[in-house]
């Protein structure tokens, strides 16, 4: 196994991929402690003349002295060569991070096998099993990746995650070229390589956050204290679950204490949070909330439970989904939603269902379906859709 170490030695294999129509890349990370993932390992394999398993392979140490990344982010920018990833996000959010680069073209071979047919969120291990033939040993799964050296089991677990990887990816590839649903992956990929989707802005960070409470009054509060949080935990890269959890959240902007003291009266924040910085953010966050103008206090996010959503309907837009699902061997997941359903049963329409090949395998469909100009029935073991 080759363990890349330096600028150099990379810039050569770069090199090599830039010559080859693929690379496959994977990472290995830890974020446990920290607010951002930590790079801890590179991985990267491409083709040989032989044949997809024949092409050399490499772990590039990101830890090592001597080693700079910028190579890497170029190949990652050549438009020649495809960037071969499963499951992509958390590995393209540390090369957007660290880097500010995204892989041009890429193909998440995941999302390849929902549309291939290969079920929901499908794992690398069962690719392997069943495109490559291959067994991975998952004993090295959790470890510490940041501790050196690497053992050798390590290493050869990190490298299975690319190799096996090669051949994979040239059979969805064929698939999706032989079903012409190429396009149908471009459009799913649109998300994931966008840079906006790796930002993450501290005055929308309470939008995450589930409160029962819809007062605008409260939610500015939320609003203020999730911000601190998050501005706070990004700072000092540490996890804003560090700084407070969020049911602590929720109990300050009931409580709105209005002083260090009064943090006192909390029951569910930690003792390190009752003092210090993170003390005086709690106060400045829960005045800043009470002091918004009524104009501009935060409104209640449009929540589903909230829709007139028509139970039978919805039931139908179920039945109508699983048929096509079926009938395209595609994920229903994939296809649409469990809320795209209940919002298309509400009377809603700006639902991503309608939109692009989805709306071409379902979306067209359940609109009649909404409307009363299509109907299901079941012949054997199938539902067949019947236009009325």
């Amino acid at each position: 196994m080759d363990l890349i170490t330096t600028t150099d030695k990379l810039a050569e294999f770069c090199a090599l991929a830039q010559a080859a129509p693929y690379v496959t890349i994977d990472t290995e990370f830890l974020r446990e402690r920290t607010y951002y993932s930590r790079l801890c390992l590179l991985q990267m394999a491409i083709p040989g003349p032989d044949g997809a398993e024949s092409g050399p392979a490499v772990l590039v140490d990101p830890l090592a002295e001597n080693l700079s990344l910028a190579p890497f982010y170029t190949l990652l920018k050549d438009p020649s060569t495809v960037k071969v990833l499963h499951a992509a996000r958390q590995d393209l959010e540390i090369f957007q991070i660290e880097g500010g680069v995204l892989p041009t073209p890429l193909f998440d071979t995941q999302i390849a096998a929902m549309v291939c047919g290969f079920g929901d969120q499908i794992g690398y291990e069962t690719l392997v099993r069943r495109l490559a033939r291959g067994q991975i040993d998952k004993s090295s799964r959790f470890t510490d990746w940041a501790a050196r050296p690497l053992s050798e089991a390590q290493l050869r677990y990190a490298l299975a995650d690319v190799t096996h990887l090669r051949v994979i990816y040239e059979k969805l590839a064929k698939r999706l070229n032989d079903t012409g649903r190429a396009p149908w992956l471009a459009e799913e990929l649109a998300t994931l390589n966008d840079p906006e989707t790796y930002v993450t802005r501290p005055e929308e960070a309470w939008k995450r956050i589930k409160t029962r409470n819809d007062s605008p009054r409260f939610l500015a509060l939320v609003r203020e204290l999730a911000a601190f949080r998050e501005n706070y935990a990004q700072s000092r890269n540490i996890p804003r679950n560090r700084v407070f959890k969020d049911d602590a959240l929720l109990e300050l902007a009931a409580l709105k204490p209005r002083s260090v003291e009064d943090l006192g009266r909390t029951r569910l924040l930690l003792r390190e949070a009752r003092r210090g910085d993170i003390a005086q953010g709690i106060v400045t966050s829960v005045k800043r909330g009470l002091d918004c103008a009524v104009a501009e206090l935060p409104q209640p996010q449009a929540g589903r439970d909230k829709m007139q959503v028509n139970p039978a309907l919805a039931d139908l837009l179920r039945v109508l989904l699983k048929a096509k699902s079926d009938e395209t061997d595609v994920a229903a997941r994939l296809i649409a939603s469990s809320a795209d359903l209940d919002a298309l049963a509400a009377g809603l329409r700006d639902v991503a269902a309608l939109r692009g090949w989805r709306a071409e395998v379902f979306g067209t469909d359940a609109l009649r379906l909404c409307d009363g100009k299509l109907g299901l029935a079941v012949r054997g073991e199938k539902v067949q859709v019947i236009v009325l």
